[in-house]
């Protein structure tokens, strides 16, 4: 695999921050999860949601907020969605793949108390918002893009790591030939202890 890297940057990046990235994805994303609510809970929603300063990013606020999106609203995030797909291929006329983590941890034990967006994990010893997880999902798959995960090994506590491997629209054979030689050179994935 060495030999046939010609180029690797660790800055390279689509033009775009990952902020508006996760803002873009979990309102849409939230938006199409919205349909179960009941006429009453769409409303106490939307009251919930007047009552949100107006720089509160947090996940629960994107989250109601796109709950009650109106469809003007809606129809102009999306648009952002396909202008940053246009910076995503613009990204891919210079690199092959992007790598970036999976998740921002490795499996951690589930938590079912409270809502959501309220509960925590530890990821490098700080407890953080298991809602942020959902950002390298979102990374690729809120702009339609391929990715694979490949196993790149284990985590000091011997649970199984990986890294995400992101392509052009329609390009899913790179990803997965690029896993395969990373599998050559790092392993293939080994189940850990008890599973």
């Amino acid at each position: 695999l060495g030999e046939r890297v010609k180029a690797l940057s660790m800055e390279a990046r689509p033009a775009f921050s990952t902020k508006e990235a996760m803002d873009v994805y979990v309102t849409l994303l939230r938006a199409a999860t919205s349909r179960r609510q009941t006429e009453e809970e769409f409303a106490a929603n939307a009251a919930k949601v007047s009552g949100f300063a107006a720089d509160d990013d947090s996940y629960h606020a994107r989250m109601l907020r796109a709950f009650v999106i109106p469809h003007r609203s809606w129809l102009m995030v999306n648009e952002r969605r396909h202008q940053m797909r246009l910076l995503w291929d613009q990204f891919f006329d210079d690199w092959d793949v992007m790598l970036c983590p999976a998740a921002a941890s490795a499996a951690f034990p589930h938590d079912h108390v409270g809502e959501r967006h309220e509960r925590t994990i530890d990821v490098n010893g700080k407890r953080v918002a298991t809602t942020d997880q959902l950002f390298w999902a979102g990374y690729s798959g809120g702009f339609y893009l391929p990715s694979t995960v490949a196993p790149m090994g284990l985590t000091a506590q011997g649970l199984p790591a990986g890294v995400q491997i992101i392509t052009r629209q329609y390009d899913d054979m790179t990803s997965i030939r690029f896993a395969q030689l990373l599998e050559k050179e790092f392993g293939a994935f080994v189940p850990p202890p008890g599973y």
